[in-house]
């Protein structure tokens, strides 16, 4: 099973000072044929104006990736933790018994462009955490996928507690690349820039693809593209 998610079709949000995207229900949208895909539960686009950002706010249970396209993103918490998150970088919070934390963009002048993508944990009430790390330079070449995030913390990646990987890469216009996935997984794509084909289907930037049932994901770059894998239990 291969379903497509247009980008055109995302519940919208425009607060003024953030324009935001959701891929699944979230908020004041809700659509009751997109409230996740197996563990996977939000997805959003965000844009925020130069100084602007989220006060501090909690969350509670939920795995809490946040992945920075262009600009900064700087991250305060009830843990203690500052950073600012640019290109290149990877944060996992994990909400567990509770945390709370703010989010402003670290520019006074330049807008902030990232996802937040939120995977809901196996066990509820752990203890909450934070971690950052820088996977990509965001000068080099494209080479691909790289595993960020997993729920064993393989090959240098970012823990979260849930057996979901994450793979985040840019490709070449031309290349061909395949996934091959476990019986019984579920992978969802999401298309950050760029254009590729799938089965023949067309998929451009803010679009996503939930396969299911499918032993091999076959990818063919139309224009460079930068992706987001997850390979996911149902």
């Amino acid at each position: 099973m291969l379903k497509i998610r247009k980008a055109e079709d995302r519940g919208q949000a425009d607060l003024g000072w953030l324009a935001s995207q959701h891929t699944f229900s979230f908020g004041h949208f809700y659509d009751p044929d997109h409230m996740g895909f197996g563990p996977l539960r939000v997805i959003n686009e965000d844009q925020v104006r130069p100084g602007a950002g989220f006060d501090t706010h909690g969350h509670q249970n939920m795995e809490i990736i946040t992945y920075v396209l262009k600009g900064a993103l700087e991250h305060k918490d009830s843990l203690g933790t500052g950073s600012v998150i640019e290109p290149g970088d990877v944060q996992v919070m994990s909400g567990g018994s509770g945390i709370r934390h703010s989010e402003y963009n670290a520019s006074t002048k330049d807008p902030v462009h990232f996802l937040q993508i939120w995977v809901m944990p196996e066990e509820d009430g752990q203890t909450p955490s934070y971690d950052q790390k820088r996977f990509f330079d965001v000068e080099e070449q494209a080479s691909g996928f790289k595993l960020v995030a997993s729920g064993s913390g393989r090959d240098g990646s970012l823990k979260i507690g849930q057996d979901a990987d994450l793979y985040a890469g840019r490709f070449i216009a031309g290349e061909h690349f395949t996934h091959t996935a476990e019986l019984g997984r579920m992978l969802w794509l999401q298309v950050a820039e760029g254009t590729l084909t799938v089965a023949g289907e067309t998929l451009a930037s803010g679009d996503g693809l939930a396969v299911a049932d499918e032993d091999v994901l076959s990818l063919d770059i139309v224009e460079d593209a930068h992706l987001l894998l997850f390979d996911m239990v149902p």
